[in-house]
């Protein structure tokens, strides 16, 4: 890829469920492309439901057709999303081009500034947008259904790991939410009354928060 041309990432490897290029974002402009509030819960609803128009995505994430299209032709610009099979006359529909993305999928994170400006942005936008839906969803917890008020919560867990048990934590941790990964591509694996559950999971050393900085 040249230096002049727009891409998203580097390819680590297909999704097997999807058959989906997995990315590892490299280009500072794809990082700052897709760090937008909007362009992420345009990723979501393509997760969630695909293939979607830009007016049938505005539905969904409260923006209008004319904002969607633009934020869904400039993630196509950078390799999340693709036109879809199905477009008649000036309906066109949209599709997620990969399973999705990652700043630091082989364990090292950008080492140039331009890089690290651009993943701390993105990462930025990513815990402001899971941190507000948490409040959000902990706040109208009390009106759920009775059994999903007892499946929606939240736990703190302090495990001693040496850094390869950790590691071993993670991908087992990983290969257990892949056991579902593949219903969210295709809706007849979807069992009845089943519906889209988010999982965010945080790992970090505990000392990394209680030692003083400096």
């Amino acid at each position: 890829m040249s230096s002049e041309e727009p891409g998203a990432s580097t390819d680590t490897g297909t999704d097997a469920g999807t058959g989906r290029p997995h990315l590892r974002l490299t280009d500072p402009r794809a990082m700052r492309a897709v760090a937008h509030p909007t362009r992420l819960a345009l990723l979501e609803a393509l997760m969630l439901r695909e293939p979607l128009t830009a007016t049938e995505a505005a539905d969904l994430v409260g923006e209008s057709p004319t904002n969607c299209a633009f934020h869904l032709r400039t993630l196509a610009k950078y390799g999340f999303v693709e036109e879809a099979e199905g477009g008649t006359g000036r309906r066109r529909p949209w599709r997620r081009a990969q399973a999705g993305f990652s700043l630091e999928a082989d364990g090292s994170a950008p080492q140039d500034s331009e890089s690290r400006l651009a993943a701390d942005a993105l990462t930025g936008v990513v815990l402001e947008t899971w941190l507000e839906r948490i409040r959000r969803v902990f706040a109208r917890r009390p009106g759920f259904p009775e059994r999903w008020r007892r499946l929606t919560g939240m736990s703190e867990t302090v495990l001693f790991m040496t850094p390869e048990e950790a590691e071993e934590f993670t991908r087992d941790a990983h290969e257990l939410l892949r056991r579902f990964q593949e219903r969210s591509d295709n809706a007849a694996l979807r069992p009845a009354g089943s519906v889209p559950v988010e999982v965010i999971q945080f790992s970090f050393p505990f000392d990394a928060v209680t030692r003083p900085e400096g």
